[in-house]
């Protein structure tokens, strides 16, 4: 019998904002940033970093809007959140605004205050509807 393996969510670090830090004023970033500390203005990918991931921690905190494509939450941000690829909401992890989102986690213990909106993939073709295929309603 053979075992699926979940792949690991090993993400690579490439700028760090620590603990005692806080940025006041926009973060614009490429690749993987985590955040320990406290952020006051938007967070966002650089155009064409598809794989740009963003680690919020639990000691993290973010007030403005959030537009990059992976994102872990465990901490609190305080703003929209716009995570086109994926979002994982993690047990401490308190959110005061939307998420909009294409793939979603949510772990027992994390507060969303707002809206949940699933956006879909532009490349992905819808199906067409088969006129010869009846459809019963019950």
């Amino acid at each position: 019998m053979m075992a699926i393996k979940k792949p690991k969510s090993t993400a690579q670090i490439d700028s760090l904002i620590g603990q005692n830090s806080e940025i006041r004023g926009d973060v614009v970033f490429k690749g993987g940033l985590h955040i320990d500390g406290k952020v006051k203005g938007n967070v966002i990918a650089e155009e064409g970093g598809g794989e740009s991931i963003l680690t919020l921690s639990d000691r993290g905190m973010i007030e403005g809007e959030v537009k990059v494509p992976n994102v872990v939450v465990n901490g609190t941000i305080i703003g929209d959140v716009h995570a086109m690829t994926h979002i994982e909401v993690a047990t401490k992890a308190r959110i005061h605004g939307n998420i909009y989102y294409s793939l979603i986690e949510m772990a027992m213990g994390a507060e969303v205050n707002g809206t949940l909106v699933h956006k879909t993939d532009k490349s992905v073709v819808e199906l067409k509807k088969r006129d010869d295929v009846a459809v019963r309603e019950s």
